[in-house]
């Protein structure tokens, strides 16, 4: 087993842990995130995660442990998910060849894209984003260390772009519900 696949394998049973923290028990949540993390790689969840989804970026696992970590409020609230949502479509979309350009070539070699993460960093301490800037930090740091061939494997995927519908999503339903209401 290589270190990628190693790293997937992690990977998921930590977002499957984290997605069981979600669930109310009160002050057993935690025993049964760490439960649902070791059960999910023993009984095979984090392996069919890892079939189905490919290879989480470190994002999506900087999320995930931070969920664990039961840090209130996630970073990845509505404003985030939308513009998330809003780079990944047009993203994806030319990256399956609609279009005659090729975002994700651009990863292979980086230069240009860690030359435009700058301003994104300086962005986000200017406004004291300290959680996207620990993670932007984490997602450079995972590609020096050379086990993703390709910087946007780690800055994002498609679960993570699932996940990002689903919470503006879930923000209109509760605007939707609130409006009718009144």
């Amino acid at each position: 087993m290589n270190a990628l696949a190693a790293y997937g394998l992690l990977a998921h049973s930590l977002i499957f842990g984290a997605l069981a923290v979600l669930i109310p028990l009160g002050e057993l949540r935690t025993r049964v995130a760490l439960a649902a993390t070791t059960l999910s790689l023993l009984v095979g969840i984090a392996p069919g995660m890892h079939a189905l989804f490919g290879t989480p970026s470190l994002t999506l696992v900087a999320l995930a442990v931070l969920q664990l970590a039961d840090k209130t409020p996630s970073p990845f609230t509505h404003r985030p998910a939308l513009g998330l949502l809003v780079f990944a479509l047009p993203f994806y979309a030319a990256s399956l060849g609609f279009g005659s350009f090729d975002p994700y070539a651009l990863g292979y070699q980086p230069t240009l894209l860690l030359t435009a993460l700058l301003p994104l960093g300086l962005f986000l301490w200017w406004k004291r984003q300290d959680s996207w800037l620990a993670i932007l930090a984490v997602d450079l740091a995972g590609y020096a260390s050379g086990v993703f061939a390709n910087l946007w494997d780690v800055l994002l995927d498609p679960l993570l772009v699932l996940l990002a519908l689903i919470v503006v999503l879930r923000q209109q339903v509760i605007r939707f519900i609130a409006s009718r209401r009144r």
